[in-house]
């Protein structure tokens, strides 16, 4: 059957050869998976677990959902999905701005890569045309020049470009891809890979051609009705009402501190009395110039700032986002939100994940603290100054820059002590501590990807309040009942995620607004049920792949800091997160053994 919402095309581009295959995705998957990080997450897993990451054998996924490009609300969104280098695990990353609507308007669902280009490559797509070229010019440009670069070549009208920086170049093993100069796909080290196969950029040009619905007046009923929810004055996503909108996702900030969620000073501590300087009010108050949006996004959560004095003065960049303005804010005891914007900027130049950063810097700064440092120089709490130069020693792998490319737990390890890496499967945790905010523990220690908050936003019903209706709502500091209620989170995140719509919409709108839509685009019947099973068929099909890795009993952890340290601050004193009386539950909940998806489940789920 011919489903609405799918271009029913995927460039499938052998970087080796330079040959390019167009194919549509195969319709059992479009049932199955839906789009974007499914239908990705299912193309790794057939590219087999045993790959190095690094190797030309690894394929890296750009991958659009059904409602990309469409009318649907915050539908800005691209998956970008491979085998991460920093974790050894599956990974998906997400960014939003403008990319993902432009490649399903030039006529794609998605692109993947494999092999390894002789020589830098781009991808320009443009007039129906689908070119492999050479981007000897621009590499070892910063993603910043990279864009500019193209926007002199090509125009800037309907043009938007995917890039990586000197991080990719060099193997970073955090880099990240860029969307046009500041939507970063920050998780899990996509932009390493795309530099391990020479590909600097993806380059497209296309004019807006809004993507019909199957059934043009359900779509009509179904896009009113959840544009009704978004913009409800009663709920954060309200534009120009709601916390999201008025804030940017940093109005988290002063409001994990009070009840003691706040990790700071590389998890030492619950809180920090200084957190406010970086705050969504400090920036909404003082250095605010702008609120840009995403695609066919109402809420406009995007924080663009500009610098008015110091030595980053006449700086303006987006977005003083929540996670990196605690990576580099209350995380490195830096209470200067000009450091901030000038670290976050130096991210999406340099092209590193702005959230990862933090980690390997604020081990550092905890080893010279603690004296461990084994002549490798000391980094102090609060240092921007030297805090800038590392981005750049880490962009390059200069001197001890080197090292942090590598991550926390390679610094930790090269210090000798890996108890300083607050990681779980490589991967840096969010800005909530567990012992705060009990949900995010488990949720950290049994995400796919490493520790994530994006995985399953426990939040949104721990702080946040009445995101999936008043059943949801909890006691951040309460663990029983956090096993189960962190698999729903992961469910609805990871079939939103395969529509592909940003999680703040699930902050408004219902599952069943979210049926109504899909079935309205694609014509595929749906409900919230239904939804909710693919959602549980892709999170146990990226279990598998990593059980197949080698991630089984003992894999779902968190660094010992929040389970053995009682919280000191705020609501959440003499705290320490529960994790495996949840992993316990968890566990039961899922039909998992010790972490590990049995046969029959995968049989259940129509998985394999």
């Amino acid at each position: 059957m011919a489903l609405g919402g799918y271009a029913d095309k995927v460039a499938w581009v052998d970087l080796t050869s330079g040959k390019t295959e167009f194919k549509p995705i195969p319709e059992e998957y479009k049932l199955k998976y839906i789009g974007a990080r499914g239908v990705g997450v299912r193309f790794v897993f057939d590219n087999g677990p045993a790959v190095d990451p690094l190797s030309p054998d690894n394929i890296l996924c750009f991958m659009n959902g059904p409602m990309t490009g469409s009318e649907a609300n915050m539908s800005g969104r691209m998956a970008i999905v491979t085998k991460s280098p920093l974790t050894g695990t599956i990974t998906d990353s997400h960014h939003g701005g403008w990319s993902a609507a432009r490649l399903r308007w030039a006529g794609y669902d998605g692109l993947v890569f494999k092999g390894k280009a002789p020589k830098p490559t781009y991808v320009y797509i443009h007039d129906g045309e689908f070119e492999l070229l050479d981007a000897s010019d621009v590499w070892g440009k910063g993603v910043h020049d990279t864009v500019k670069y193209f926007k002199e070549k090509y125009g800037e009208k309907d043009l938007t470009v995917i890039s990586i920086g000197p991080a990719g170049e060099n193997l970073v093993k955090y880099a990240c891809w860029v969307n046009e100069d500041d939507r970063a796909s920050g998780r899990g080290g996509t932009g390493c890979v795309g530099g391990s196969k020479n590909l600097k950029a993806i380059v497209i040009k296309a004019e807006k051609k809004i993507v019909k619905a199957a059934d043009r007046e359900k779509w009509k009923a179904a896009h009113s009705t959840a544009l009704a929810m978004i913009m409800d004055e009663r709920v954060v996503t309200s534009p120009r009402k709601g916390g999201l909108s008025v804030y940017g996702t940093n109005v988290l900030m002063n409001m994990t501190n009070v009840i003691g969620g706040l990790p700071a000073k590389n998890s030492q501590f619950t809180g920090w009395d200084q957190a406010e300087k970086v705050s969504g009010e400090y920036v909404n108050d003082n250095i605010l110039v702008d609120n840009p949006t995403c695609h066919a996004c109402p809420v406009a959560c995007k924080k663009e700032v500009e610098i008015k004095d110091g030595p980053y003065a006449g700086l303006r960049m987006e977005s003083v986002e929540y996670e990196p303005a605690w990576s580099i804010g209350t995380n490195c005891g830096n209470d200067d939100i000009r450091v901030v914007a000038k670290m976050i900027d130096c991210a999406n130049d340099y092209g590193f994940d702005a959230i990862e950063v933090g980690h390997p810097l604020s081990v550092w700064m905890e080893a010279s603290e603690r004296g461990y440092t084994n002549g490798s120089g000391k980094l102090d709490w609060g240092d921007g100054a030297k805090m800038v130069e590392a981005a750049r020693m880490i962009a390059y792998r200069e001197g001890f820059g080197d090292v942090l490319a590598n991550g926390a737990n390679a610094v930790a390890a090269h210090f000798g002590h890996p108890e300083l890496a607050m990681t779980v499967k490589g991967q840096g945790v969010p800005a909530y501590d567990p012992r705060g905010i009990k949900g995010m523990g488990i949720a950290y220690a049994t995400s796919n990807r490493g520790a994530c908050h994006l995985r399953g936003y426990t939040p949104a019903a721990e702080v946040v309040g009445n995101v999936l209706g008043p059943t949801t709502v909890t006691d951040p500091l309460e663990w029983k009942g956090k096993g189960e209620l962190t698999i729903i989170f992961q469910n609805v995140h990871t079939v939103t995620d395969c529509l592909d719509v940003c999680k703040f919409a699930t902050f408004a709108e219902s599952l069943d607004a979210f049926a109504a839509q899909y079935e309205a685009m694609t014509g595929v019947p749906s409900s919230a049920e239904h939804l909710l099973k693919v959602g549980e068929r892709v999170y146990n099909l990226e279990r598998h792949y990593n059980n197949l890795n080698g991630f089984r009993e003992g894999s779902d952890y968190l660094p010992d800091r929040f389970t053995k340290e009682p919280s000191q601050y705020g609501g959440s004193k003499g705290h320490v997160c529960e994790l495996d009386d949840m992993l316990k539950e968890y566990y039961d909940k899922r039909g998992w053994v010790n972490g590990v998806v049995p046969e029959s489940k995968l049989k259940e789920l129509e998985a394999i």
